[in-house]
């Protein structure tokens, strides 16, 4: 009886730990099977990563494809200036640095309350008369060619003037090279080339034509000023402005000028400074 009840007591304690070993291992896959799914999950992520990361790249690829298969517009800003050679040798006799450095007088200082009198006034100068033939001076020399429009226009492409549209003469509005180039020449035209065989093989943009010569109008803004105190009358001119003839484009018919842009003279001294005036005087006289 005894052996029975010892018996007995042995197979209740390996029934518990062996209930006690399955609850141990049920226990232990409950924990593990977060870690596996959230493994997994972290290796869902890095593959939608990448694979966004990888759409993004694709997006870009294909954003500076498209981009750089339109070519850029071509904007045509170069002014009608005359190419001029310089001299591979000194063409005088004396070294001439004093031009290269001259710079303009220093305007005298006048004070708005010895200023007894103002007014402004606009004047046409035509370089076709006698007395201003000196504006039409066509001689080429090492800072290019010397007539007055040649000079405004190169101090236009060279950007060392700001130049003004003319909506107004009040020096409101500046102007890009480009559209002082469109102003200058007109719009674009589309002209036909020609093979050897006389046969059109293309076309290229290009504008018009323009002769310097065709500019020879000229308006002046300036201001008369009477100093009371010096007692003496000022001129100060304050703006240029090109005249350009007007056009119709069907039957060819003068129709009126009109001013290309506008330049303040006070900008342009520096420049106008270090250029010689052609004197057409007899030197004996």
């Amino acid at each position: 009886m005894k052996v029975q009840m010892n018996l007995f007591k042995l197979l209740s304690l390996l029934l518990i730990f062996s209930l006690g070993v399955n609850v141990a291992e049920a226990q232990k896959k409950k924990a593990k099977a977060p870690v596996r799914q959230g493994t997994k999950r972290a290796v869902t992520r890095k593959s939608t990563g990448s694979k966004t990361k990888a759409e993004i790249g694709l997006a870009k690829a294909d954003t500076a494809a498209v981009t750089t298969s339109v070519p850029p517009a071509v904007v045509n800003d170069s002014l009608p200036i005359v190419t001029v050679k310089k001299s591979l040798r000194s063409d005088d006799a004396i070294e001439r640095n004093l031009v290269k450095d001259r710079t303009p007088l220093v305007y005298e200082h006048l004070r708005e309350d010895d200023a007894v009198y103002r007014q402004k006034i606009w004047r046409e100068i035509d370089t076709r008369e006698k007395m201003n033939l000196p504006f039409r001076y066509s001689a080429n020399e090492d800072n290019g060619n010397q007539r007055f429009i040649s000079i405004l226009f190169k101090a236009i492409q060279d950007d060392s003037v700001t130049v003004f549209s003319n909506i107004d003469d009040r020096f409101t509005t500046p102007m890009t090279k480009a559209e002082v180039a469109t102003k200058i020449g007109g719009d674009t035209i589309s002209v036909a080339v020609y093979d050897s065989l006389g046969n059109i093989s293309g076309y290229i943009t290009k504008r018009p034509e323009v002769s310097l010569d065709s500019f020879y109008k000229f308006r002046i803004k300036e201001e008369v000023i009477f100093d009371k105190e010096s007692s003496r009358l000022f001129w100060r001119i304050l703006g240029i402005a090109p005249v350009k003839n007007m056009y119709t484009a069907q039957t060819n018919t003068f129709v009126g000028e009109t001013e290309l842009f506008w330049v303040y003279y006070p900008d342009m001294r520096p420049i106008f400074a270090k250029y010689e005036v052609y004197n057409g005087k007899n030197y004996g006289a």
